[in-house]
């Protein structure tokens, strides 16, 4: 059977169809275009899946889309698409194409792409990192993603890492993702320094002053934001992505603020950088099935 996957992100949306082997027959990338709205987005995704498996007879759906659905009411919760908020998309996608559907969020379909095929093969307990617009994560246990009993397993974002510290859309305070999630280390770059910049250009600009500040408190937030994770879960690997995963001191110095402040004597978890790229998702999303 082939394997067809979708990624449903913010921007654009990926279509990939695979053979049996895992190779690529089709692939494609169009535009969401979310301001038009939720049923226009279910017609791009009936309208792409239908090219990338026409010439295919037999053909699984997975879907990789923000946020996840809610096990009480089997709507979209969460996302940052926020048209889909509150829609039953898996059910209307059944519906459209007239298929079962599997559908899992972002963070999930990274963690299960890279254990599959990317940094982490052969790996029996992965920890995919999503640090980017927000901060997330996914794990896979022998082959299989690990959602938990109310579908919330990895979402280390929302971790309490400062008591009464940065205010969360969540509604809480300290969360992880208010600490090193891109945006929230541009904002504190321009408290820091009064330069609004982009974090690619921050990366450029180390020799400033302030900006050792800056990467001390980055490397003591995301060390002992990672530290917890491992120190629940134990991995055997922790691969990173989205655009703040792009940046090379993490690990290196990264890691080792990591290791600082997990609770063993002995301490060797990996921390990778993906392989796949912004593409984990769609692969992801194929391999569902």
């Amino acid at each position: 059977m082939h394997k067809t996957g979708i990624d449903l992100g913010g921007t654009k949306i990926e279509g990939i169809c695979l053979d049996e082997k895992n190779n690529v027959i089709q692939r494609k990338r169009i535009p969401t275009n979310q301001q038009n709205g939720y049923h226009s987005i279910l017609e791009s995704i009936m309208s792409l899946t239908k090219e990338l498996t026409k010439d295919v007879s037999d053909f699984s759906i997975g879907v990789c889309a923000p946020g996840a659905i809610s096990k009480k009411t089997g709507l979209v919760k969460n996302s940052n698409t926020q048209c889909l908020i509150g829609m039953p998309l898996r059910a209307d996608l059944e519906k459209l194409l007239g298929k079962k559907i599997m559908l899992e969020n972002d963070a999930n379909c990274f963690a299960m792409a890279e254990a599959a095929i990317g940094a982490a093969t052969n790996q029996a307990v992965v920890f995919g990192v999503i640090m980017g617009t927000g901060v997330g994560g996914g794990i896979v246990i022998d082959g299989k993603i690990h959602k938990g009993r109310t579908s919330i397993a990895g979402e280390w974002g929302h971790h309490t890492l400062h008591h009464n510290g940065n205010k969360c859309y969540c509604g809480r305070n300290g969360c992880v993702e208010t600490y090193i999630s891109g945006p929230a280390l541009e904002k504190r770059w321009t408290e820091l320094t009064q330069r609004t910049e982009p974090l690619q250009s921050i990366m450029q600009n180390l020799g400033i002053k302030k900006a050792d500040q800056w990467k001390k408190e980055f490397l003591e937030n995301f060390g002992r934001g990672l530290a917890n994770v491992i120190d629940i879960l134990d991995p055997d690997t922790i691969v990173l992505g989205g655009g703040v995963s792009n940046i090379d001191f993490l690990y290196t110095e990264g890691k080792n603020a990591v290791y600082e402040n997990v609770f063993s004597d002995i301490i060797d978890t990996p921390i990778l950088k993906n392989k796949l790229g912004d593409s984990a998702g769609v692969f992801g999303a194929a391999l569902l099935n």
